[in-house]
């Protein structure tokens, strides 16, 4: 399967508006941020709540209920849902629902990657609209090779989706395989962004892209790859895991505007309290606005 992007790529279907488009205009009206749901044991604990499928509906119904009409982005971590079984993903595919229908996107966390046919059952699960899990966007892994997430990019692209494809991730384990240099020469991670450049430029759409990298704000200067693809920069590592929005422009350099900042535990450490998760929220998104410009 080839690693770049078809020579006439089936275009959206009829009314579906694509997806870097909507994601412009989510940040531009509520503000440049992306919560993630992550509910895991430790945080439901901390929230008074048990480790259990009543915890979980109820984290994640105050979550949603607190920030879908106003955050930009929500982002739940599938495999938080998933670890409850059938009943975890039927809280999953509620919160997608409601979040999306309060005006929030929805980015599913779900760092899928496999081949041929698997990848095309992936992508029909969160890209397809007929999917009780359909999400506005989905992270997905292209270790197997660029060209295995094929299914998932054309299916984004005809259905108004997006996709978040792993770039320079925050942990530290990934530069063994980002950082490795190809036999041309350039890093791993170069060779995504650049597939990822392809992708957002055979669109011809204008404006922002609907293929976006998964860049790590933790990961200090960045100026020696070009993060110019013109779509999104998810940046996982705001908060918790120690970089602050006003180290964007030095991570990020030019392409600081198309940064869709992630937060998770810096906000929802802040619950239950409904006004208080707004608070942090519009707090992050407010000093990711001074930072941006």
């Amino acid at each position: 399967m080839t690693a770049h992007p078809t020579t006439e790529p089936a275009g959206p279907r009829d009314g579906a508006e694509p997806f870097g488009a909507r994601l412009r205009r989510a940040m531009d009206t509520r503000g440049p941020l992306c919560v993630g749901i992550d509910p895991h044991a430790s945080l439901l604990h901390a929230w008074g709540l048990d480790d259990d499928i009543a915890g979980l509906e109820r984290f994640t119904h105050t979550v949603v209920d607190a920030l879908a009409g106003r955050v930009a982005v929500l982002k739940p971590q599938s495999a938080f849902f998933e670890r409850f079984g059938s009943r975890g993903v039927a809280v999953l595919e509620r919160a997608v629902a409601d979040a999306r229908a309060a005006g929030a996107l929805v980015l599913m966390d779900a760092k899928r990657g496999d081949i041929g046919s698997t990848m095309a059952a992936y992508a029909a699960t969160y890209l397809d609209p007929a999917s009780p899990l359909f999400s506005d966007a989905v992270t997905v892994s292209p270790y197997l090779g660029f060209g295995s997430l094929r299914p998932a990019l054309d299916l984004a692209r005809r259905n108004g989706a997006g996709v978040f494809v792993l770039a320079l991730t925050s942990n530290p384990e990934g530069a063994e395989v980002q950082h490795a240099v190809r036999s041309g020469g350039a890093t791993v991670a170069a060779t995504v962004l650049d597939h990822l450049r392809a992708e957002n430029a055979a669109a011809a759409a204008g404006g922002l892209g609907s293929f976006g990298a998964v860049v790590g704000a933790t990961l200090g200067d960045l100026s020696s790859y070009d993060l110019g693809i013109g779509g999104p920069l998810l940046a996982p590592g705001i908060g918790a895991q120690g970089a602050t929005p006003a180290d964007l422009p030095a991570v990020f350099g030019a392409a600081v505007r198309d940064v869709v900042p992630s937060v998770s535990r810096g906000v929802l450490r802040h619950g239950p309290d409904a006004a208080a998760l707004v608070s942090a929220a519009e707090r992050f998104a407010d000093e990711v606005r001074a930072a941006a410009g």
